[in-house]
């Protein structure tokens, strides 16, 4: 999987691109474990402590996923004028210190302070700034690199909720939080402030550990990278297309994720099997990015993103028409496999319409619109349900804009043909800003 520098002086070197991969693989599982994943563990014996209900204990928890989406293009623009390590590492240590200050809670109005900060600090730390750091060290190798980052963090369910389960048994939920903080704190700020680089041209390099002749390298750390301005992306109907399609993904994915346990024990599957099934879809996701990465080469990445869209509606359907156990295990491994390919997906479409230069912006601007989404599909879902008296009447409206996303793609792939993302490289010399 190395790819190995092919300068004459150091034939042999490995291209420190793939050090930046090793890195974000083991901060964005900590960071993904400790700020996203553990969170649940901690409602029921806050709420035992403290007498909060849990409209009260998971309000925080939304602002916190608000807050991150709204930060999400100022990271952005952040990360494609500095690079990564300041704000990676600066929001890492915002972090710990505010776990620790989760740990010593006892008023309402404070801890839904504490889980503001730990909104920006997710948008600093979590997925967008890891693409966006990946993106800039790669192009041809790019899909393999955020396969790394993500087969790693893929595990930090896995690995944190029955780790900060086991520390609430042991600690307590307060001295449970305090050890999770040190366990960031090791983890991630040593990484982000030692290892993380803005860009390879810093190194004389170009994307995928390609050495230039002597005379261009001199000249790579002047030169910005390609790209298209968010100005003119934002322009592109492509771009709106894009928005409109991950939106709808989005907004069915986690209406689902939220009622599928509710809706498989109402129907009669009992907690434990629901429990169990659900917990399936990580490792689906897993499997499911490593074929697309291994294979998508082959496909159309529009077509492929379209395509997975539509399983979520076959999945949905799969569910409430293949009333077994086995009917559900099919279902929740096509909704894993949808989840784990849409991860991928969205940070290399972005890439590969617009270039790297202003990567950063661009998807943060996609992430904020996805915000939206994110906070309305559990609320609206929840309405239907209580209006329809049906999980199921939730469930086909899920599946519908799951084929409606895909319809969506279709046209990103039109537009594609005629619009400034058929073309970045061409779109750039007339659109790339001067500030690196």
């Amino acid at each position: 999987m190395l790819r190995l520098n092919r300068s004459s002086s150091s034939p042999r070197e490995t291209y420190y691109g793939w050090t930046v991969v090793g890195a974000l693989a083991l901060t964005e599982t900590v960071s993904w474990g400790v700020l996203y994943y553990a969170f649940s563990v901690f409602l029921v014996p806050m709420g035992d402590e403290l007498g909060w209900s849990p409209a009260t204990l998971t309000g925080a928890y939304s602002l916190a996923l608000l807050v991150s989406g709204l930060a999400a293009p100022l990271v952005g623009r952040w990360l494609d004028r500095h690079g990564p390590r300041a704000l990676m590492t600066a929001a890492s240590v915002a972090g710990v210190v505010l776990v620790l200050a989760w740990s010593r809670v006892g008023g309402v109005a404070a801890y839904y302070l504490i889980w503001a900060g730990l909104g920006i600090a997710m948008a600093g730390t979590l997925y967008d700034p890891a693409f966006a750091t990946v993106t800039t060290w790669f192009e041809r190798d790019r899909p393999r690199a955020m396969l790394v980052v993500t087969l790693a963090a893929g595990f930090a369910s896995t690995i944190f909720l029955p780790l900060s389960a086991w520390l609430v048994e042991r600690l307590g939920w307060r001295g449970a939080l305090v050890a999770l903080a040190v366990i960031l704190a090791v983890l991630t700020i040593p990484p982000h402030a030692l290892l993380l680089r803005r860009r390879p041209e810093d190194l004389g390099l170009e994307p995928d550990g390609r050495v230039a002749t002597d005379l261009r390298a001199a000249s790579l750390t002047a030169a910005p990278p390609a790209g298209v301005e968010p100005r003119v992306a934002l322009r592109d109907p492509a771009f709106r297309w894009l928005a409109v399609a991950f939106a709808l993904e989005t907004l069915a994915t986690v209406a689902v994720a939220v009622h599928l346990i509710p809706y498989l024990t109402e129907r009669g599957d009992g907690a434990g099997f629901a429990a169990a099934a659900t917990g399936l879809i990580g490792a689906a996701q897993v499997a499911a990015r490593i074929v697309a990465t291994v294979f998508g080469g082959r496909l159309s990445q529009v077509a492929l993103t379209g395509g997975v869209f539509a399983l979520q509606a076959v999945a949905l359907v799969v569910l409430m028409g293949w009333e077994s156990r086995a009917g559900v295990l099919t279902s929740v491994l096509l909704l894993g496999a949808n989840r784990g390919v849409v991860t991928l997906m969205r940070a290399g479409l972005v890439a590969e319409f617009y270039g790297r230069a202003h990567f950063g912006a661009i998807n943060g601007t996609l992430a904020l619109f996805l915000t939206g989404a994110r906070a309305a599909g559990p609320i609206g879902a929840g309405l239907v349900i209580a209006a329809t008296g049906s999980y199921e009447s939730m469930l086909w409206g899920m599946a519908a804009a799951s084929v409606l996303a895909a319809g969506a793609m279709a046209l990103v792939g039109l537009e594609r043909g005629r619009g400034i993302a058929a073309s970045p490289a061409r779109s750039a010399q007339g659109a790339t800003s001067t500030d690196g």
